[in-house]
């Protein structure tokens, strides 16, 4: 990276906890992970990620179809925000907010340092095309019949090349 494009990292500057809420909102990759129905084992805390996602979900660029409004439709769904990413402990490794908090940096592939919004899924980071929707799924499917360890076994994959 250069002196240049060092100086336009302003997300290594500004704290999370500080950052405009259009700051905020452009640290977000667009991974769509956070739209995984995640299962969490009453017994021990564990969370469990599903390849299934919420019936709002994009699959062509892993956005909300209607971000705004989300909350309202999805009741079940968390929005991220500054004053609660500490308390939401299933936020993937790879996630740019959990990145930036645990002062890791934001990785090649993100398009606050590629310019291109595609690279996190060119790259393979994203869930594009690795999902179902949570309507296709039948009455007496069990969701635990959809746990899948890819959303973090990638990362670890995808680090050590």
């Amino acid at each position: 990276m250069t002196k240049s494009q060092m100086n336009k990292a302003w997300w290594n500057t500004i704290p999370l906890t500080e950052m405009s809420r259009g700051q905020w909102e452009s640290v977000c990759d667009h991974c769509g992970k956070c739209c995984l129905i995640k299962l969490e084992d009453e017994a021990d805390g564990q969370v469990y990620y599903t390849d299934i996602v919420c019936d709002l979900f994009n699959n062509e660029d892993c956005h909300c179809n209607d971000y705004w409004n989300r909350e309202t439709l999805v009741p079940s769904c968390i929005r991220l925000t500054q004053n609660n990413l500490d308390q939401i402990h299933w936020m993937p490794p790879s996630c740019a907010y959990r990145r930036l908090q645990d002062q890791q940096g934001l990785p090649q592939w993100h398009h606050l340092i590629s310019n291109d919004k595609k690279t996190i899924h060119h790259q393979g980071y994203s869930v594009k095309d690795k999902t179902i929707f949570e309507k296709t799924i039948k009455h007496n499917e069990d969701f635990e019949e959809h746990v899948v360890e890819w959303p973090l076994i990638e990362e670890k994959n995808k680090n050590q090349t």
